[in-house]
């Protein structure tokens, strides 16, 4: 999951450094993610995944990292499972 993340990222994030440089845990923000990038990443995860990012988990939190965009995503489909 992180792997296609990261393409995403790249395609979608407008960041000033190379994703592959990133660690999964390094803050995105403060890599240059903007808001409007951030919008644009979340809705290309939503096709990629076939998923909708709920309200709740629309937040900075949620986008902060590799790793906490794959955490919000798993979040989402276990949920999908379970329901």
């Amino acid at each position: 999951m992180t792997s296609k993340i990261r393409e995403l990222l790249a395609k979608h994030g407008g960041l000033p450094v190379a994703v592959d440089t990133l660690a999964d845990s390094a803050d995105l923000y403060e890599a240059g993610l903007t808001s409007f990038a951030s919008v644009q990443l979340m809705l290309a995860l939503e096709e990629e995944f076939d998923v909708e990012i709920p309200e709740n988990l629309l937040t900075r939190k949620s986008f902060s990292s590799i790793a906490a965009i794959a955490d919000t995503l798993s979040q989402i489909t276990d949920d999908r499972q379970v329901a």
